[in-house]
């Protein structure tokens, strides 16, 4: 039996209005109101952020960000400092997604436009610094390409981007930390990673995390899956022993499926 308590969280990307954000998290929670064994995380576009925070109030679910600046203020036009989201009541944050790194699955902007998305390892790192500093958990994601998992980089891609993510913090400050696996080439392609596969990577994580902080950290820190997570392959992926839950996409947009990915998750 596992020890850490399963999380699921949405990632909803640019969509919804903060209207139809607040429309979907109403169903949603009718669907998960008596699951009390996992948690639950919804990560809306920033504009959304304060209408979904009252509409949760009360609840259990929690209130997550899709990224943030490192800066606490400044010159940094269109930016989101962690002082804003943890204003707005968000306890989760994801951080160094494929998409702001510029790495795609399936590609939908021209390829001339790919360098606008530079996230860096460092920079993925200051983010989780300035996050930790206001008490939100990062959402740290790792993954590679097809193109790395065909040379046969999987292992070498995402221990280069955990090290890199994490350099310089001690156990203590990252023991909220949550990691999330998505293969680059299984987000929005539809295609998923075999089973035994994404666990053996989330193993290799963990692994990872113990020769760089301890034992203790590793066993305690929650290995998501990510990459096309759907209703019916979701329980398949959150019975193995080091996926603790899923960070799930377009699955997560209609809350009944979402509520059958939730009810997949095992205490």
């Amino acid at each position: 039996m596992k020890k850490r308590r399963p999380l699921v969280a949405g990632n909803w990307k640019m969509n919804y209005t903060a209207a139809e954000a607040a429309a979907v998290v109403q169903q949603l929670l009718r669907a998960v109101a008596m699951r009390e064994d996992v948690d639950v995380v919804l990560c809306p576009s920033f504009l959304s952020l304060w209408r979904v925070h009252d509409v949760l109030k009360g609840e259990r679910v929690q209130l997550g960000a899709q990224d943030v600046f490192w800066a606490a203020s400044g010159a940094f036009t269109g930016s989101v400092s962690a002082t804003m989201l943890a204003e707005a009541g968000v306890s989760y944050c994801v951080v160094g997604h494929s998409e702001t790194r510029g790495r795609f699955g399936k590609l939908e902007v021209p390829e001339n436009a790919v360098g606008y998305f530079a996230e860096t390892d460092e920079t993925v790192r200051l983010k989780i610094e300035a996050l930790l500093g206001h008490g939100i958990a990062p959402i740290l994601c790792v993954g590679e390409t097809l193109a790395e998992r065909e040379a046969g980089q999987t292992d070498e891609v995402i221990a280069a981007q955990l090290r890199g993510a994490l350099a310089g913090f001690d156990e203590a400050e990252l023991a909220g930390l949550v990691i999330a696996y998505e293969p680059v080439w299984a987000i929005g392609t539809g295609k998923v990673c075999e089973v035994d596969e994404a666990e053996r990577v989330c193993a290799t994580l963990r692994h990872e995390l113990e020769a760089m902080l301890g034992e203790e950290l590793a066993e305690r820190t929650r290995v998501l899956y990510g990459g096309s997570v759907k209703p019916d392959n979701a329980r398949a992926l959150f019975d193995q022993p080091n996926i603790d839950g899923g960070l799930v996409g377009g699955a997560s947009l209609k809350a009944d499926d979402f509520s059958k990915v939730i009810a997949a998750a095992n205490a």
